[in-house]
């Protein structure tokens, strides 16, 4: 996963400081980069730096990146799976944007766990923070010991050895779309990149 680009940015968001303000340093900077569905940066290997190359990027990169930075400052991390539903009530999507997330089929988010003193916590840095004002979770102010809140609303936890377990998992529950299910998902991205960047204007 390491490239340039994340040598680059790791040294700008981590050089002289403590291990946990290195941490929170990471984490902040990883939730501030823009959510935007980005399918071609769901590939483990071109998603690290893709994510920060393009300048936005949705769950799946962003916590590709986040455990690369995280396990150079000798955090243990592993990945952890969220199914859930587009279709959230305390989400304040547009009424179009509504009507496509009722058909969408379950989706699979990606979040990390990683040991930070005894404990494993959640760590989510899904939503950027212009999208508190539409109902999103927002993590505005991890206190890097603690669970920060999930950006989804969960159906069950899935949690993963490794990253082959988190690929693994994801096809063979993917391989169940439907073709109308992938052409509902994909009339709904860049429907809900075009909203939320319109919600950071």
């Amino acid at each position: 996963m390491s490239s340039g680009v994340i040598d680059k940015r790791f040294a700008e968001w981590t050089d002289g400081l403590e291990k946990k303000e290195a941490l929170l340093s990471v984490y902040r900077h990883i939730r501030d980069i823009p959510y935007a569905i980005i399918p071609e940066l769901r590939d483990p290997v071109k998603g690290p730096a893709g994510i920060l190359e393009q300048g936005k990027g949705s769950c799946v990169p962003k916590h590709f990146l986040l455990a690369d930075m995280f396990t150079r400052l000798g955090i243990q991390v592993k990945f952890v799976t969220y199914p859930f539903k587009w279709d959230d009530p305390a989400i304040k999507y547009p009424p179009e944007i509504r009507k496509m997330v009722k058909i969408l089929p379950i989706t699979y988010h990606l979040a990390c766990k990683a040991r930070i003193g005894s404990a494993w916590r959640l760590v989510d840095a899904t939503w950027d923070i212009p999208l508190k004002r539409a109902g999103y979770p927002v993590n505005e102010d991890w206190d890097g010991r603690s669970d920060t809140k999930n950006a989804v609303t969960p159906m069950e936890e899935i949690l993963h050895e490794d990253l082959d377990g988190r690929l693994s998992y994801e096809s063979s529950q993917k391989v169940r779309y439907t073709e109308k299910d992938k052409k509902a998902y994909e009339d709904f991205i860049p429907a809900l990149n075009s909203w939320l960047a319109s919600l950071r204007r």
